[in-house]
């Protein structure tokens, strides 16, 4: 059977559940500003895990160029050597608009992606194990915004979105199972490379041909698939519903990314079929950021993760990541409605080990894993914004802030913060970069 013939049959459904169930009870689509310093935040959780020392320390050369300014600059080395378009912003480098901190810490619990994320959204850290069909224990940024914007349910779903390059435990990080909070205050999903092909227009991914054998392990996957979207996302009484406007809206807009996907010179960014995963999630988080205007948007990406196997791979996928963040950058900065108006913040969920595995790549280089050593635990944080709101072109080169600080600071420029209950958030406001 060949899997477009599958995806007729099952896929549609599941695309539902990947989006349109994640879209909340209507409301008012722009909340009231109250003591807010902006409208809209945007937090990129960047790459899947990377060590400091190929980044912001620049050990290998500069590979983050269009983000950071050149200490050591870049040049091509052996399998290191994609030629990347030119620098969305120029001469400027990302930095230049707002507050670096070099020495961000995950300081608790494994330096897994699962746990990683689960506390960038949550603002506690966590000690969970994976599992695919748990939501948070904490309350997520998104059901903090939603519940507590402007003091109750009025903000809309199409306002807070969550946009994930891959699946796995992922499309359950968009709302908690604490009580008072739950799917009534949860983001929508989406996940880009599970709906459109990059590499010519398809209408969920490429083709391909099951064996007997692969087709009763997808049948098995597609009955799990629909089990849980039955039992877990499709009922009203879980309060994940869309208003006819809003799923109207939705619809609109998927029908318009399936169109563009068709078109002649969809692939325009330069970088022909050398689009990376990551860049394909960047693309289209610009793409909702256009239509929706979010107030609040997540996205992460998980390209350079290959570092387990092949560190040559890594390099490549973190310089393109780079490229990446500052064209979304450039993008918010130039969409009507965003620009002047939005922080970006930018932060790794977790970091690399200093010392390499055992697997040593084509060009000779070792491979690095991230099982909790302390360099496991380094990681950086750009916050990016408006001058009156972030400190520019700023460097903290000491030790500042952690992982739990990122869900108060959104909170605070959100400004919501002090409408949360007490206990809930152990972090901080990063203060050294938010004025």
């Amino acid at each position: 059977m060949e899997r477009r013939a599958f995806i007729k049959k099952a896929g549609i459904a599941t695309a539902g559940a990947f989006v349109l169930p994640y879209i909340l009870p209507s409301g008012r689509l722009f909340a009231a500003t109250g003591s807010r310093k902006v409208n809209h935040v945007v937090l990129v959780m960047f790459a899947g895990g990377l060590r400091n020392l190929e980044t912001v320390k620049q050990n290998q050369s500069n590979l983050m160029s269009t983000m950071l300014k050149d200490i050591t600059p870049f040049s091509a080395q052996s399998g290191i050597a994609d030629v990347l378009p030119a620098s969305p912003l120029g001469a400027s480098r990302l930095m230049q608009y707002g507050t670096l901190m070099k020495e961000f810490r995950f300081k608790e619990g494994p330096t897994g992606h699962y746990n990683g994320h689960i506390t960038a959204l949550t603002g506690r850290y966590s000690m969970a194990d994976i599992n695919l069909r748990s939501n948070p224990e904490y309350p997520t940024i998104f059901e903090y915004y939603r519940k507590h914007n402007d003091g109750a349910l009025n903000t809309s779903g199409l306002n807070a979105w969550w946009i994930s390059d891959s699946l796995g435990p992922y499309p359950a990080l968009n709302y908690s199972s604490y009580e008072g909070y739950g799917s009534t205050y949860g983001a929508n999903y989406m996940q880009p490379s599970a709906l459109i092909s990059w590499d010519g227009y398809s209408n969920f991914g490429n083709p391909k041909n099951f064996s007997v054998d692969e087709m009763q392990a997808v049948q098995k996957i597609r009955a799990f698939c629909d089990a849980n979207f039955a039992n877990q996302y499709a009922a009203e009484s879980v309060g994940v519903v869309n208003s006819p406007e809003e799923r109207q809206m939705l619809n609109d807009f998927l029908h318009e990314l399936f169109q563009g996907a068709s078109s002649p010179g969809y692939n325009n960014w330069g970088f022909g079929n050398k689009m990376s995963n990551d860049l394909i999630n960047l693309y289209y988080s610009e793409k909702i950021i256009q239509k929706f205007k979010p107030e609040l948007t997540v996205l992460n990406m998980q390209d350079v993760d290959v570092c387990h196997t092949d560190f040559t791979k890594y390099c490549n996928g973190l310089r393109k990541a780079d490229w990446g963040v500052s064209h979304l950058w450039n993008t918010i900065e130039n969409t009507p409605g965003m620009a002047g108006d939005t922080v970006m913040i930018v932060v790794p969920e977790h970091g690399r080990n200093l010392a390499p595995n055992t697997v040593v790549d084509a060009y000779g280089r070792p491979a690095f894993d991230h099982n909790s050593d302390a360099t496991s635990r380094e990681i950086f944080c750009l916050i990016v914004g408006p001058a009156g709101v972030v400190y520019q072109d700023k460097v903290l080169t000491q030790e500042y802030g952690e992982s739990i600080d990122v869900v108060p600071t959104i909170a605070d420029l959100l400004g919501f913060r002090d409408r949360i209950p007490s206990g809930m958030l152990t972090g901080k406001v990063l203060n050294e970069a938010i004025k």
